[in-house]
């Protein structure tokens, strides 16, 4: 009987080992000891300016379609869930749809998903952006990225951004076909990596002589978005960089920084689309047309659209209105037409600001930068369980914390801010309150706003920049725990998808310390 308990007792012990072992793998760092802390200060002679603009595909394909009998936007074929065995393998091989909720599977493409890159060169540093059609893209996979830029093409700087589309491919892990099942397809991951890469080095290779044309409408972007939870803070201008060809006078490139989750097509939609975004930058590229006859004529180029501060949140419901700005309709619920119209708005907003002759530009110009390596504490039991699971795969830096980045830059007339994640727009604009409820009792932490501390006319703020780590959220308007925000009745949205109330301050520390740097207080914390 002893040896038959020590046996067990044996096994037992064994079987923890490797449980451990296992967890430890799967939270290891994927990158030890990598930081990306520059400080990089402008040429003393302006030298002419270069830019140049790519895209690269990175729609997945779909093996398997079906069809949701029961209309709940989820696989059930035990329910009556029809689906097709396209690549003859005998299983479903669904391409998991980010967003919402898990278990939906893409029946087909609407539109192509992209990785669209910006790159300016001032002669001296050579800064990249990259933006995916993706609803985040983690930081250990920017680095896999950045890896794969050679370094003889001299690139300073790689900025890897998602514009959080809820109808893309899960490339985070929690959008799979359970809940404790990753919905990323390493394949898939792998080539969204190459192709980020890649419209990089196409960018550079694309390199012209430039001047840039800055303009921006901070108030027409209200009309398309709203903020879904209290204190109700809009981050809704819309700023361009608007690069061209000093040499031909063609575009080669128009960035449109606009804040708004891109999920107007909601929680039913099965098929791949980057949501409004496609739209904004089909128009801006060739213009609108509308029964054959051209309402606007299109700019050129290639447009890159990259999200801002886009937490608390900033979104368009099903019910909320959006009107088409060239006939006399008003669009709600969840469809296409709506996202085009939506689209078509912004659209029109940066061709019409961009048709006036009198804007500032610059030929000559420097660019100053600093960047910093940061750790977060993942306090969100969720995400340690997720990340021990290995569904979010993502290494730690030390005891349950996050390696993750923040950049700040200039360029003539713009500042550029770089957010790891989904940043409340009143930590950015102002406005944030120590409601009654709040689980902390202090006055606002992340003072003064960002954009109070940005140099320069025109304000960029990059969301989900280098990382996504979900909600940033105002360490006095953190709420789990009864009684809620502002006496409500139930806890707001958001702290679910966050890391902790510690994000927030030490971010806003982080981009206080480099703008400081910037503007010439420099300080070190």
């Amino acid at each position: 009987m002893k040896k038959w308990l020590l046996r067990i007792g044996g096994l037992f012990l064994l079987l923890v080992i490797g449980v451990l072992f296992w967890i430890g793998y799967n939270v290891r760092d994927r990158h030890p000891g990598y930081s990306k802390n520059l400080s990089i200060d402008p040429p003393q002679a302006p030298a002419p300016l270069k830019a140049g603009f790519a895209a690269r595909k990175i729609t997945p394909e779909i093996p398997d379609t079906w069809k949701d009998v029961d209309g709940d936007a989820q696989f059930h074929p035990e329910k009556g869930d029809i689906w097709q065995d396209g690549n003859g393998n005998g299983r479903f091989d669904g391409v998991w749809i980010a967003g919402f909720h898990h278990n939906r599977p893409a029946v087909g493409i609407h539109d192509d998903l992209w990785a669209r890159a910006m790159v300016l060169d001032d002669g001296q540093t050579r800064i990249a952006l990259v933006v995916l059609d993706a609803i985040g893209f983690m930081h250990d996979d920017v680095i896999e990225v950045r890896n794969r830029i050679p370094a003889d093409l001299q690139v300073d700087y790689t900025i890897v951004c998602s514009t959080h589309n809820h109808e893309a491919p899960d490339l985070i892990g929690i959008w799979g076909p359970k809940i404790l099942k990753s919905g990323v397809n390493p394949d898939y991951r792998a080539m969204v990596i190459e192709q980020a890469a890649g419209a990089v080095i196409d960018a550079v290779q694309k390199l012209r002589p430039a001047r840039l044309r800055f303009a921006q409408d901070l108030e027409s972007g209200k009309a398309w978005v709203e903020d879904s939870r209290r204190p109700y803070v809009l981050d809704a201008g819309i700023r361009v960089l608007h690069a061209v060809d000093a040499q031909a006078d063609t575009t080669l490139g128009v960035l449109i920084n606009w804040a708004n989750h891109p999920e107007t097509l909601w929680s039913d939609n099965l098929y791949i689309t980057s949501d409004f975004p496609h739209y904004i930058r089909k128009f801006v590229e060739e213009g609108i047309t509308q029964n054959g006859k051209t309402l606007l004529e299109g700019l050129g180029g290639v447009a890159v659209y990259v999200n801002g501060a886009i937490g608390g949140l900033m979104t368009t419901k099903p019910e909320f209105p959006i009107a088409d700005p060239f006939a006399d309709t008003t669009y709600t619920g969840a469809t296409f037409e709506k996202a085009r119209a939506q689209g078509a708005q912004v659209a029109r907003t940066v061709i019409q600001l961009l048709n006036r002759n009198e804007l500032p530009t610059v030929e000559k110009a420097g660019i100053q930068l600093r960047s910093q390596t940061i750790f977060i504490p993942m306090k969100n039991r969720n995400f340690r369980l997720a990340a021990a699971l290995g569904v979010l795969d993502r290494g730690f830096s030390g005891w349950i914390r996050l390696r993750t980045e923040v950049s700040a830059w200039t360029l003539g007339p713009a500042s550029f801010v770089s957010i790891p994640g989904e940043i409340y727009p009143e930590i950015v604009n102002g406005g944030i309150e120590a409601p009654e409820g709040r689980d902390f009792d202090v006055q606002p932490v992340e003072v003064p706003p960002i954009r109070e501390m940005m140099p320069g006319e025109f304000k960029f703020i990059f969301g989900l920049a280098n990382d996504e780590i979900g909600y940033i959220i105002p360490r006095s308007e953190w709420d789990e725990k009864p009684p809620y925000l502002y006496l409500a009745p139930e806890s707001p949205y958001g702290e679910v998808n966050s890391l902790g109330p510690d994000a927030a301050p030490i971010i806003h520390a982080a981009v206080q310390n480099l703008l400081q740097q910037i503007n010439g207080n420099v300080s070190f914390r």
